[in-house]
């Protein structure tokens, strides 16, 4: 605290003020940070990379938009765990120092990429439920499996540009500008943006996903009223129903896990933070990984398709391992280290 106070009115530039940033005073709060983070990370790789080898081992899924989209959303929270878990834990547990401004912009700028990819492919998930709902007739024709991987190439770029601009030279160590109370060396001027681009997807989403759950309960009062008569267009309109109720489900994760951290990060701009509110800050951030823990669940428990692939998953595993049992070189080898016994 004394480092903090010598160095309140200088620039916070230098690598000795690294420690103001360090807000975990006790070791009970870095072993739960320790212990939220490996939990959460190890479960988030693990999920996603099951999302992942789910929707591309099978060809009914890997050919589809929507699919392409949830799997650059499960891309991108797989490299937010790895990054943020070993630049999170090694700056506020071990309380490393010894990289420099360049080293811990780009670890920055590697979490804000995955995490601006994947509030990004929430967007073109509900536009692509939104064109899905909205004009059903020509889905085919709009939502190709071509324009959806461009439009994955620019928002993959688009992320990584906005998230590299600090280590460009948007920073307040080159600018000689006001520097962030949560962040060393980010301007407050590119917080402020960078979290006005971030409310700007958050309101692009929840618009698209408003509109979607109108047509889906429009659906849904069309599905009671000619239940017989529907046939194949019931099957499809369920479908459209069950995709949208999961990906509105994702937002509601989404917001609950990321609202606290956009909050402070919104009051810190306006106002001194105090050592209590960046521990809670430092803490809330561990919620991002909760929500990307979270999102493989909701779409195993939801998406019939994946879940169908899951429960294939298991069952094929489930007969190698009895066939492996009931061979006959396990026999033997169960004979012999009997009579060796």
């Amino acid at each position: 605290m004394d480092i903090c106070k010598i160095h309140e009115n200088a620039s916070k530039c230098s690598m000795n003020t690294m420690e103001c940033f360090m807000v975990l005073s006790t070791q009970a709060q870095k072993i739960s940070i320790a212990t939220l983070c490996c939990l959460f990370g190890t479960l988030c790789i693990f999920e996603n990379c099951v999302v992942l080898y789910l929707i591309f081992s099978s060809p009914g899924t890997r050919r589809k938009p929507s699919y392409l989209f949830i799997s650059s959303l499960a891309l991108a929270d797989i490299l937010a765990s790895i990054i943020f878990v070993c630049s999170f834990v090694s700056f506020h547990v071990f309380n490393e120092t010894n990289f420099s401004k360049e080293t811990f912009l780009l670890q920055l700028g590697g979490v804000n990429t995955s995490f601006s990819a994947s509030l990004s492919s929430l967007l073109l998930t509900a536009v692509d439920r939104y064109i899905s709902i909205r004009r059903p007739s020509e889905y085919k024709l709009l939502m190709t499996r071509k324009r959806a991987w461009i439009a994955l190439g620019v928002l993959w770029v688009t992320c990584a540009t906005i998230a590299s601009l600090p280590l460009l030279g948007w920073n307040c160590c080159t600018l000689n500008s006001t520097c962030s109370e949560l962040f060393p060396f980010v301007d407050d001027n590119y917080l402020s943006s960078w979290i006005c681009f971030i409310m700007i997807l958050l309101g692009c989403i929840i618009y698209a996903y408003t509109h979607v759950l109108w047509r889906a309960h429009q659906h849904v009062a069309y599905m009671e009223k000619h239940q017989a008569q529907l046939g194949k267009q019931n099957t499809r309109m369920r479908m459209d129903v069950m995709l949208a109720k999961t990906l509105v489900m994702v937002l509601t994760v989404l917001v609950l896990c990321w609202s606290p951290v956009l909050v402070l990060m919104i009051y810190s701009i306006f106002a001194r933070l105090s050592n209590q509110l960046r521990k809670v800050f430092a803490f809330c951030s561990t919620l991002c990984l909760l929500n990307s823990m979270v999102n493989p669940i909701i779409y195993a428990l939801r998406s019939k398709e994946l879940y169908s692939s899951l429960r294939k998953v298991f069952s094929r595993f489930r007969r190698q391992w009895k066939t492996s049992e009931d061979s006959p070189e396990a026999e033997s080898t169960h004979k012999s280290s009997v009579i060796e016994t």
